[in-house]
């Protein structure tokens, strides 16, 4: 290798009419809007597709013959005055649904941190469905008008991209990302030079560089190691996503984390509120926590609460085996010294993240974020549910369902998945606002104006470029191993463009189940070879590097695929990214979904046909338990859960049902069609699946929802607590402090209830006698608890009530009465609880205090 003596960067010489093309190529709304992409395709369409749809490639390799003809095109020209319109209008715009909710209030300012974004096809920064999510963040935070600022890491390297070998087994690849040809930049400093900042790793600075994705009106900064400032192996920290050992982990951790913070004050862009997307990023509150204690003059515990005032923290894995947990070596290794500089003993640091795995702990990651966070969510409903039942033993003492952990349930940005072809169709029948308001249910209304021979035409339509995709992806594939030109001409008869399109396509984790349906062939074969009502299927996904067992199911499906009597019918796409996503949820007609319940966290993809006209036959897992009934989809199995035990078992009950439901709903509803030739039954299920699920599976909605309920009131409660000085957040502090010094004086004498038998539409009054030592009746909330009892006489789905204070006895004992009216007949059970109460607390259970009587 010879190293340069001087480095030169070469940009594309445009000709002055096209100049705004730049400036277009480096802002990733040509993602999603529609006009914008087509303008780059316009102007050389073979280019566009082997750069993979990426506008600053085609700007640097495009001839300058070609960009002369084309500022000598009218038409090409009038497009792009259009596109430049549109984009000045949209970035320029003052109206927007932030703007308008939130006029003349104080606007925060909210880092959104995340391990991985996907933003478009071209830019391989993300794996899979977190980094998706996080990229349709963006997008509708921007489309919103959101102060939003993203914070990642840029790897050099990306995920990996997939092939498969003769024998069907993954392969990875890890082609160099090159940055100069991508729609990133690098941020500059005051002085015009790279800004940098730097991490300490053991005995050494460890140096990264900014750079910038402008996402609409968002930006997005990522960090780079990869500096000749950084010694070898440190230059290859962020090479790529999800690789190499746990201290390479906790290394990009601590980037991602403390670097992202220092990158954000290194821009004077400081967060009031912070959201980590996952536990991965969960080390930022500490480096918040230092600048905080370094500047106002606060001990860690000070600075600790108000900076978790200020934190969001999303779950997003319900399996406890896939959380971010390291050793204490590690911690060890790399935080010694950052301890002392917190003021933390080498135990109390610990206690930021340890968590008891039965014979040894480990410092977890979403601990401290649980710990660091006024709020934290789940990612649908059932996810809620399962996340409080992973994280009770943090909360001790508390019933299960009020675990303060809530849920904000995922959605996917509209107009990134939607078909230019839907699109075309639905701006002829619905409200405009379906492109820029779409979580208002009125604007779907429309959905039933529009002519079932239209809708159908329409997607019938994505159905047939999915399949002629398919087939040209097919024969690229074989060609990359080598097969022969026979068999890669045959790959043009493969699947069927009328033909019922079943669609798989996620990350092969074994708990998602992609071989369960090819349990019974036999049963299998007389469908795919059905010359009147067919089914095929097409699968794509990537398996972990390390994961042999998600292999192993690829590596089947791909065996199936290539039997005589399966392989028109059944096929496995190598290389799973966003343009095979967006053929895939555009194109099938049905989105598969089997993952064991409750192992799902929420999935995306299936919402993304919904859009499309998509229709979704799923387990009733993560999102899909809370959008299923039986007008807009199917259901395998009821919900059911069973033991790890019995997954044998488990899988042979679903993959029955499946079977059930493919034969006698699915086919015969998709074949059954009128003298127009039109299956009226299904496309009245494609409507009511736009109609009724479409306001809410959308990531507009779900941002809405952290803005309302995590960014604006963690805002306002950090507002309050350090304007127009410290003093409220340190009076709290306090407060909390003894609060926790003397809980253990507060005993609750005795509780009355006037009578054990009443009836219905009479009441009940609720006396409790309470000593609360020291602290004040002010200091705390005392509460009935109540609800019907199971039949070992506990309290189930119980209810509270707030008890008020009656009078003080004079001996310390103070008496708090509540009224309960009997609604309803049945044995009744009672209690009563005193938790801490302060105006600043975002749960009564923050403070992990309770006392029963």
């Amino acid at each position: 290798m010879v190293k340069p003596v001087a480095t030169v960067s070469v940009v594309p010489k445009l000709p002055q009419a096209l100049s705004r093309l730049s400036e277009l190529a480096y802002n990733m709304r040509f993602a999603w809007d529609h006009e914008t992409y087509t303008l780059f395709r316009r102007m050389d369409p073979e280019l566009w597709e082997t750069t993979n749809h990426n506008p600053v490639a085609v700007l640097g390799r495009v001839s300058q013959e070609r960009l002369d003809a084309l500022q000598s095109d009218p038409a090409f020209m009038a497009h792009l005055e259009h596109v430049c319109e549109a984009f000045d209008q949209y970035m320029q715009s003052k109206s927007t649904w932030f703007s308008e909710r939130y006029k003349g209030e104080t606007i925060p300012r909210v880092a959104y941190f995340s391990m991985e974004f996907g933003l478009t096809e071209c830019f391989q920064n993300y794996s899979g469905g977190l980094g998706v999510l996080s990229g349709d963040h963006l997008k509708s935070a921007s489309d919103l008008g959101l102060p939003l600022i993203g914070v990642g890491l840029l790897y050099q390297e990306g995920y990996f991209q997939q092939y498969l070998n003769a024998d069907g087994w993954q392969q990875e690849l890890y082609p160099i990302n090159d940055y100069a040809n991508l729609p990133v930049y690098a941020e500059k400093d005051a002085n015009g030079d790279i800004l940098k900042i730097s991490v300490e790793l053991p005995g050494r600075k460890l140096y990264a560089r900014v750079w910038r994705v402008q996402v609409g009106r968002v930006p997005l900064y990522l960090l780079d190691t990869n500096l000749d400032d950084n010694r070898e192996d440190d230059r290859s920290l962020t090479d790529r996503l999800y690789g190499g050992d746990r201290r390479t982990r906790i290394r990009q951790e601590i980037v991602l984390g403390i670097g992202g913070i220092r990158l954000l004050e290194a821009l004077n862009l400081r967060p009031d509120v912070c959201h980590m997307n996952e536990g991965h990023s969960a080390f930022l509150n500490l480096e918040r926590i230092r600048i905080m204690m370094r500047e106002r003059s606060l001990n860690f515990y000070q600075a600790k609460e108000i900076v978790s005032a200020g934190s969001v923290f999303t779950l997003h894995t319900p399996v406890p085996a896939g959380l971010e947990r390291f050793g204490y070596d590690l911690i060890d290794e790399h935080f010694t010294d950052y301890m002392k500089e917190l003021g933390l003993s080498r135990d109390q640091f610990i206690n930021l993240g340890r968590e008891n795995m039965g014979t040894y702990e480990l410092f977890s990651m979403s601990m401290m974020a649980l710990d660091m966070s006024y709020g934290a969510n789940g990612v649908a409903k059932l996810h809620g549910v399962v996340s409080r039942d992973m994280w009770k033993g943090v909360y001790p003492g508390l019933p299960v369902e009020e675990v303060p952990i809530g849920s904000v349930t995922n959605g996917i940005h509209v107009q990134t998945w939607v078909s230019r072809e839907m699109g075309t169709l639905l701006d002829r029948y619905l409200n405009p606002a379906w492109r820029t308001q779409e979580w208002r249910p009125d604007v779907w209304e429309g959905i039933g104006s529009v002519p079932d021979s239209e809708l159908w035409r329409t997607h019938s339509r994505r159905r047939e470029r999915l399949v002629a995709f398919c087939r040209e992806r097919l024969k690229k594939q074989l060609s990359q191993r080598g097969a022969s030109q026979s068999e890669i001409n045959a790959m043009n008869e493969v699947l069927n463009p009328d033909a019922l399109t079943i669609g798989f396509a996620r990350r092969f984790a074994t708990y998602k189940r992609a071989t369960m349906i090819f349990s019974d062939l036999e049963r299998m074969r007389p469908l795919v070879k059905d010359e009147n009502r067919p089914v095929q299927f097409i699968f794509a996904g990537k398996a972990h590097p390390h994961d042999n067992e998600g292999k192993a199911f690829i590596r089947e499906i791909v065996r199936i695929a290539n039997m005589e009597d399966f392989r028109h019918s059944i096929v496995f796409l190598e290389n799973y990214d966003m343009n095979v996503a967006r053929y895939l949820v555009q194109g099938c007609d049905v989105w598969l979904n089997n993952p064991r319940r409750p192992k799902e966290a929420s999935g995306t993809s299936g919402m993304k046909c919904i859009y499309n006209g998509g229709l979704n036959f799923s387990t009733l897992d993560g999102w899909w338990d809370e959008a299923y009934n039986s007008e807009v989809g199917w259901a395998i199995g009821n919900g059911e859960e069973y033991p790890e035990s019995m997954n044998a078992e488990h899988d042979r009950i679903e993959s029955e049902a499946f079977y059930n439901v493919l034969e006698k709903d699915l086919l015969p509803k998709f074949y059954d069609r009128g003298r127009d030739a039109l299956p009226r039954e299904w496309i009245g299920m494609m409507k009511n699946g736009i109609r009724e699920l479409a306001p809410y599976f959308t990531t507009h909605r779900m941002v809405q929802e952290y803005t309302e309920t995590y960014y604006m009131p963690n805002f306002e409660r950090i507002v309050k607590m350090t304007q127009p000085d410290l003093q409220p957040a340190l009076e709290y502090v306090s407060w909390r402090q003894n609060v926790r010094n003397n809980w253990r004086g507060l005993q609750i004498k005795s509780v009355q209830v006037n009578t054990n038998e009443a009836t219905v539409g009479s009441n009940a009054q609720i006396t409790a006698y309470i000593a609360l030592g020291t602290l004040k009746p002010e200091d705390v909330c005392v509460q009935l608890y109540y609800g019907s009892l199971n039949t070992r006489g506990d309290i189930i789905n119980g209810k509270t009530l707030d008890m008020t204070l009656d009078k003080d006895n004079g001996d310390g004992v103070h008496i708090f009465k509540a009224v309960h009216r009997y609604t309803g007949a049945g044995d009744l059970g009672f209690s009563v609880r005193v938790l801490p109460q302060h105006a600043f607390m975002h749960t009564l259970f923050q403070p992990n205090l309770i006392t029963w009587a």
